[in-house]
Formats: C-alpha cells, structure tokens, sequence
C-alpha cells in the first residue's frame, strides 16, 4: 500500500510540476503588454480559486467540520503559500537578477534537509545528502544565474525569505489532512491569497498595473483574459490541487525535491513556446535534478515498509511530528 501511494505520489507531483512550469509561458506576454508581476498573479490566483470553489464545496458535503478544523492551515496557505511567497520574490527580483532569485527560492528543498537534521538531531542518509547536492548542481545549471544586473543585500535577504516560504509551502500541504481535502486546501488558499495580494496591491506597496489589449501569443494575438484563464485553470487550479495532495502522499521534503522540476518544465515551456534557447547545460541541468530525485526517492523507498514516523523514516518522522505541532 505505501509503495502503491508513493507511486501515485509521484505521478501527482510531476503533474504538479508540469502544470506549473507552463505559467511563465503564458504570464510573459501579459508582463510584455503592461501587466505587473503582482497584478497578474493575483488575478491567477483568484481565477484558480474560483475554479475550485465548486469542487471545493462538494468535497466538504457533509464534513463542514473539517473546513473548521483545518481554519489555521487554510489561513497559513493562503498568507505563506499563495500571496506572501510570491510578493517577497517580486520584492526580490526588483533588486537581483531573475536568475539568482529563482535559485535562491528554489533551494528550499534543501532547507528542509536541513531542518530536518537540526530538529530531530539525526543526520540525513548518505543517499539524500548525496540526491541534495547533485540537485543543486542540476538546479544550478538550469537557471544559469548570470552575474549582471543590480544585485544589493536586501534582495538577496527578500530572496531568501522567498525559499522559507517555499518551504513552508511544502511543510503546510504535507500536514496531516484531519479530513480536509487537498482540493478545498487549495481552492480556499487561493480565494484568500488572492484577496490578500490585490489588498496589498490596492495600497501601492508593489506596482499593480494591468492593460486590457491584444497580447502576443505563440506567434500571434489574443485577447489578454485567454493567457490568463489558462494560467488560472491550468497552472494555477490544477498545479496547486495537484501539488498540496502530492505532497500529502510523499511528505515536504520528497515533494519539494520532485518540485525542482518545475524549474526544468518552465524551461522546456520557454523554448517550445516561446523559442527561447535551451543550452546543453541546462539539458544536463535537468537530467541531474532527476538523478538527485532518484536518490531521495531511493531513502524513502528503503523506508516504506515500516509505519510512518518509524526510525526508517525521518520524512515522515519531520512532516508528522516536528511540523503538525506547530
């Protein structure tokens, strides 16, 4: 059974990664036209959680109570894992190259393994220690930060905050559900983030513009609403369905991992759609990130026959334990 739904698991949270990678595809020609980070990102994020309302309230009929239950992790959901993530890293690239934004967020994983050896006080497996590094070379040579561009303390510091949001994302989807479904986790976190950025927009602490005009889209012209109904329905509703209910099945620190690649699907996304160059490097990248998630995988895999929290599994151990009494 453990191997059945760590299997299901991982197609989930490749689903996950896939859906999201495709934003940036379709959000850049909206950036192009007019439109400011946070503005698009708030209107995704209300189009997702709109779209999931209806599943959100069906998958609750009859179990209100957990909706209850589950208030805190909904609110931190949406205050951590939709809108303050995200305005942090806006914050972040305004001062810092896009490229080193990006890798800095995205080293959560590894702020995880991390934490996960300062709590408990164990060290790691071999194999994780070695999947971390090996993903990080990979990442690395996906994102290839370059070294131009404005680059100041504070935005290394926003940078930073970013990647414990990002973390925290994980660690918030992975708790235990107490008959929550993944699909109302998401589509209320995403109501509630998305009506907290366009709050936070409306004073003026971060540009908020939006135009209404054709947007150049693969090779020709749309209405602006198309790129951003896909964004909001694919990459949005589904992505984080997708990914809090993959990481309720791995647990926050597999899940992060195998979120790496997103990374490497908005890179594939941006030269199938967009004709941007995709580097040899960045093709070794994304084959080394998979290598790194093998070898986290293989940790978990060894654990899988004993009960969750077992000495064998310090994931399931660091999810259920260290986190779900925060």
């Amino acid at each position: 059974m453990a191997k059945t739904s760590t299997s299901k698991g991982l197609a989930v949270a490749i689903l996950a990664a896939a859906t999201f990678g495709a934003s940036g595809a379709f959000i850049k020609p909206l950036l192009e036209a007019g439109w400011s980070p946070a503005a698009a990102v708030t209107v995704r994020a209300l189009i997702g959680g709109i779209v999931l309302l209806p599943f959100a309230l069906l998958s609750l009929r009859g179990r209100w109570a957990a909706l209850w239950r589950g208030r805190w992790r909904v609110l931190a959901m949406a205050l951590v894992g939709v809108a303050g993530t995200q305005l942090v890293y806006f914050a972040a690239i305004q001062r810092i190259p896009v490229g080193t934004g990006i890798l800095i967020e995205y080293m959560a994983p590894l702020l995880l393994v991390a934490s996960v050896w300062a709590i408990s006080r164990r060290r790691p497996k071999v194999v994780v220690l070695v999947g971390s590094v090996i993903a990080l070379v990979g990442l690395v040579l996906v994102v290839s930060p370059g070294g131009g561009g404005a680059m100041d303390a504070l935005g290394i510091v926003f940078a930073l905050i970013a990647m414990v949001g990002c973390a925290l994302y994980y660690v918030i989807a992975a708790r235990p559900a107490d008959g929550l479904p993944a699909v109302a986790l998401a589509g209320f976190g995403l109501l509630l983030g998305g009506l907290v950025l366009g709050a936070v927009g409306l004073t003026g602490a971060v540009p908020f513009t939006a135009s209404f005009g054709e947007v150049g889209l693969l090779g020709g012209s749309a209405p602006w609403w198309i790129p951003l109904l896909i964004v909001g329905v694919i990459s949005t509703a589904i992505a984080y369905a997708a990914s809090i209910a993959a990481s309720g099945m791995l647990g926050s620190r597999l899940a992060s991992f195998v979120g790496l690649l997103e990374v490497v699907a908005a890179t594939f996304y941006a030269w199938l759609l967009l004709g941007e160059a995709l580097s040899a490097a960045q093709l070794v990248g994304g084959a080394l990130i998979l290598v790194g998630i093998g070898f986290v995988r293989s940790e978990k895999r060894a654990a899988e026959p004993l009960a969750p929290g077992a000495d064998g599994d310090p994931d399931a151990s660091f999810d259920a334990e260290q986190f779900a009494k925060a």
